[in-house]
C-alpha cells in the first residue's frame, strides 16, 4: 500500500480551487468513455474499464479510500468474466448475450451477500484503517459489485444499482476532495439513465419475435 500511495501523481490542473492529479484526470476519461461503451453495449467497454480501474486504484489509495481502491481488482476480475460473456455467454444460437431482467433467486442471493459484506467491509475498515468514512466506502462498495455482477449478465437492473451507487459516490468523492471524480459520477448517472433505456429498449424487442411466435 506505502507504495501506491509515494507513486507520483502530479498536478495537472486546478479544479474547484482544489488540484486536480494527473491520476484523477486520466480515471476521468477512461471511466466517462467506459460507461458510454456499457450504455452502447460495445464490447470495448471491458478493457478501457480494466485500465480505468488501475487509474482509480491508485487514485483512492491515495485518498485513503481503501475499499473502494480494492473493490477495483475485484473489478478487473469482473472484467475480464464480462468481456468473456458478453461474447460467449449468449450460447451457441446467438452471436452475442441478450439483454435479460434479473431473477428473483438472483435478487435474494444478491441481497443477502450485499448487507453480509456492508457489515464485513465496515467492520474491517473501522478496525483495520484509518478510513473516516467507512460505512459509506463499505455502501459503494458492495452496490458497485452487485451492479457489475448484473453488468456481467447484461440484467437490466445493473444499471438502478449503478444509479444508487452513484448517488452515494458524488458526495463521498466531494468530501474527499475529489471533485473532478464527484462531476464525473454526476455524468456517470446521466450515462446511466441513457444505458437503461437503451437496454430496456433492446429488452422489449427481443421480446416482441418470441410473443408474435406465441
Amino acid at each position: 500500500m506505502n507504495a501506491l500511495l509515494d507513486f507520483p501523481n502530479p498536478v495537472v490542473l486546478t479544479a474547484f480551487g482544489v488540484p486536480t492529479t494527473l491520476i484523477e484526470v486520466l480515471g476521468f476519461l477512461s471511466g466517462a468513455f467506459c460507461v458510454w461503451l456499457v450504455a452502447r453495449q460495445h464490447i470495448a467497454n471491458w478493457p478501457i474499464g480494466i485500465v480505468n480501474c488501475l487509474m482509480f486504484i491508485l487514485l483512492f489509495s491515495q485518498a485513503g479510500l481503501y475499499a473502494d481502491a480494492s473493490l477495483q481488482l475485484v473489478f478487473i476480475t469482473l472484467g475480464v468474466y464480462g468481456w468473456w460473456n458478453w461474447v460467449k455467454g449468449g450460447g451457441p444460437a446467438v452471436d452475442t448475450l441478450p439483454v435479460s431482467r434479473t431473477r428473483r433467486n438472483e435478487w435474494v442471493g444478491l441481497i443477502g451477500a450485499g448487507l453480509l459484506g456492508l457489515a464485513a467491509i465496515t467492520a474491517f475498515l473501522t478496525v483495520a484503517t484509518d478510513s473516516d468514512v467507512p460505512f459509506w466506502d463499505a455502501l459503494t462498495t458492495v452496490l458497485s459489485l452487485m451492479a457489475t455482477y448484473g453488468q456481467c449478465r447484461k440484467r437490466l437492473e445493473s444499471w438502478y444499482l449503478w444509479i444508487a451507487a452513484d448517488i452515494v459516490f458524488v458526495p463521498l468523492y466531494a468530501y474527499k476532495g475529489l471533485y473532478l471524480t464527484a462531476i464525473l459520477y454526476v455524468g456517470f448517472m446521466a450515462l446511466c439513465v441513457v444505458g437503461l433505456r437503451s437496454w430496456r429498449k433492446d429488452l422489449l424487442a427481443e421480446k416482441a419475435p418470441a410473443e408474435v411466435a406465441a
